[in-house]
């Protein structure tokens, strides 16, 4: 089930979004305890809830009614979070996330999608059609690519 995350979800929000960086993003913080914390310092509830009261779209994927993924994107196009729960990984929940992710992105007259995407993620957006458009200049310490896909149904 996909639905819009309220500020009831923040404490299923902040734990997948803590689990899926600690637990599947091992290729991008090399388990390092100072970049692992630096990722996760703004995944809290409290500044999930200040998201989500700030109008920021977030989206929960629960899957046998259990917290699996939460999606996020902006009015301007850009998919800022998808995140899988490492217990929830390899049935479709992410495919299906980023799915209604672009459908909202079009809802909201987007042509084109952006996001960023490190190098666990890098593989599963390509196959989702996705394009590398370069490294993400804001992240250093991150192997962050930036990423875009066209929202056209021509194209």
């Amino acid at each position: 089930m996909l639905r819009r995350a309220t500020v009831f979800d923040v404490f299923d929000l902040s734990r997948v979004l803590i689990r899926s960086i600690t637990g599947l993003c091992k290729a991008d913080h090399q388990d390092d305890p100072e970049v692992v914390a630096q990722w996760i310092a703004n995944k809290d509830p409290a500044t999930i809830r200040g998201w989500i009261r700030n109008g920021a779209q977030i989206w929960l994927a629960e899957n046998n009614g259990q917290p699996a993924a939460v999606g996020g994107l902006t009015e301007a196009g850009e998919i800022t979070l998808l995140y899988i729960d490492p217990d929830h990984t390899r049935c479709g929940i992410g495919g299906a996330l980023l799915k209604k992710l672009e459908q909202e992105l079009i809802a909201l007259g987007c042509a084109e999608g952006r996001l960023e995407a490190t190098r666990t993620a890098k593989g599963f957006y390509s196959r989702c059609g996705w394009q590398a458009t370069g490294r993400c200049s804001q992240r250093n310490d991150l192997s962050c690519l930036n990423m875009r896909k066209s929202l056209n149904l021509q194209d």
